[in-house]
């Protein structure tokens, strides 16, 4: 064998080896799964165990506050955000929780004074309107605005400060709205009257329900 074919011969040999000695080059990583989208949820408010609380001030004296409950109404939910929804509260289901009436037995300022006011033509006529509504139009990050109905009058209301958790089989959720009675026509017939009563209601939301 010549010494070219010698030289020729160890060259390639050595390349072989060489390349064997590298490998296949490695193959890339595979792409993570996507994660699955969002679902929307419609759960149906637990009338049991929601309830609206309520606050009215007369103004420079003294407030009263009680709850309110639902005869019905659903939330929309999608990754955790508020989308939707509506509920409607029954204007009958009064109770109080704070104690600043007269004792039983006052002709004035007692708590069956106060319940027939509010019941009565001149607040909340609950004989003609007995529920009110709300039905969520748009929401923006922790706000939710909507159609408010009392009393046959509709108005667009903001609920704010929305704090929500939802698990696609239960929700709960908290929201604060704060109306201006004079819109819905709730106002004694006595000015004079009328003015000892802050126009502002607050109220705090509080709804529970499950997926349906």
């Amino acid at each position: 064998m010549t010494t070219l074919n010698r030289s020729l011969l160890i060259g390639t040999a050595t390349a072989m080896i060489a390349l064997a000695s590298c490998g296949s080059p490695e193959a890339p990583a595979p792409a993570p799964p996507a994660a699955p989208e969002a679902v929307e949820v419609t759960y149906s408010v637990d009338t049991a165990t929601s309830a609206v609380d309520w606050k009215g001030t007369m103004v420079g004296v003294k407030s009263h506050t009680g709850t309110l409950h639902f005869t019905s109404g659903e939330l929309k939910e999608k990754g955790g955000a508020l989308t939707g929804g509506s509920f409607t509260v029954d204007m009958r289901s009064y109770t109080f929780t704070d104690t600043n009436y007269a004792k039983p037995g006052s002709k004035q300022g007692t708590k069956q004074n106060l319940m027939g006011h509010l019941m009565s033509p001149e607040f909340f006529a609950v004989d003609s309107f007995p529920t009110a509504q709300f039905t969520i139009t748009s929401v923006s990050g922790n706000t939710a605005t909507g159609d408010m109905t009392i009393r046959g009058h509709k108005s667009t209301e903001k609920v704010e400060n929305i704090n929500i958790t939802a698990d696609g089989k239960t929700l709960s959720a908290t929201g604060d709205l704060t109306f201006n009675r004079q819109k819905y026509g709730v106002s004694w017939n006595s000015p004079m009257k009328d003015m000892v009563l802050s126009n502002d209601i607050v109220l705090k939301i509080v709804l529970k329900g499950t997926a349906k």
